[in-house]
């Protein structure tokens, strides 16, 4: 049965983001994952996790900065990670450090590093060799939090000028580097923007053990993953049928919006699949 993590950056909006939190756990989630935690002392996540009765399965390391409030400006100016960067490599450290610190406070054994924008008049190779050379480093350094590495390919149409779009290009870095603890975040629906053969990738990857994630939402809307190009119960069953043991981050926006309860109402297609959940809520 497919595990899903709600993701606290897109479900229920209308809502502080700390008060997230509770509310995934009254609609049934038992995880969650979100883009960023540092706007917020780990130590109030971490109580949030606590009394909701929910495990953190992923975040992301900084867009930019090496604190909550300049990775906040990061994000917000328009920064998409450092990791192919040239000269910012003492920065992409000093950040990776910060989001190791919460992966240990929250106990979350996933971290999303953001390969970053393409600047101008750079060769690819050597954007390719400045993400190979900060992604060495940064294994090693998680190896000794047990934390696991993640990479995602993203599409252009969403996040014009990002270095990994394609998955090809995500698995050559995995094929450079040959560590353990670095695999592919496969979001579904980048994946299906960017190239499409949704379902030979899942079986061709999932097979090699190389899929560390997965997330979803309908194509093209990016809204529940029960409408648009994507047949989402067939994809379900597949990779149930194919023994992966990891967690589906619904990475969606809700088609009712910030509406109160919306998220909620938006839900239906996750209790068709394990009613068992929309039982066992309040």
């Amino acid at each position: 049965m497919p595990r899903f993590a709600a993701n606290l950056s897109f479900l229920y909006p209308e809502l502080a983001f700390l008060d997230r939190f509770e509310a995934a756990a009254r609609d049934g989630f038992t995880a969650v994952e979100y883009l960023f935690p540092y706007a917020w002392p780990s130590h109030e996540i971490s109580a949030r996790l606590r009394v909701n009765g929910l495990q953190q399965v992923l975040f992301n390391a900084p867009a930019g900065g090496t604190n909550g409030a300049s990775n906040t400006h990061a994000w917000d100016s328009g920064q998409r990670g450092l990791a192919c960067l040239p000269g910012r490599e003492a920065e992409f450290r000093q950040g990776m450090a910060l989001a190791l610190e919460y992966c240990t406070a929250l106990q979350c054994p996933r971290l999303h590093v953001m390969s970053g924008l393409m600047p101008a008049g750079i060769a690819r190779d050597h954007l390719h060799n400045v993400l190979l050379g900060n992604l060495r480093w940064a294994c090693e350094a998680a190896a000794r939090c047990a934390v696991t590495l993640l990479l995602e390919p993203i599409n252009l149409r969403d996040m014009p000028g990002y270095f990994l779009h394609r998955q090809d290009q995500a698995h050559a870095v995995l094929d450079a580097l040959n560590v353990t603890n670095l695999q592919i975040q496969m979001d579904l629906y980048h994946c299906q923007v960017s190239e499409g053969d949704v379902t030979s990738k899942l079986r061709r990857d999932l097979s090699r053990g190389r899929i560390g994630h997965i997330q979803i939402a309908s194509v093209p809307e990016r809204q529940e993953p029960d409408s648009g190009e994507l047949n989402d119960a067939y994809l379900f069953a597949l990779i149930d049928t194919l023994g992966y043991p990891g967690w589906i981050g619904c990475e969606y926006r809700p088609r009712l919006g910030a509406l109160p309860g919306g998220t909620t109402r938006g839900l239906g297609w996750r209790n068709r699949i394990n009613p068992a959940i929309q039982n066992a809520t309040p």
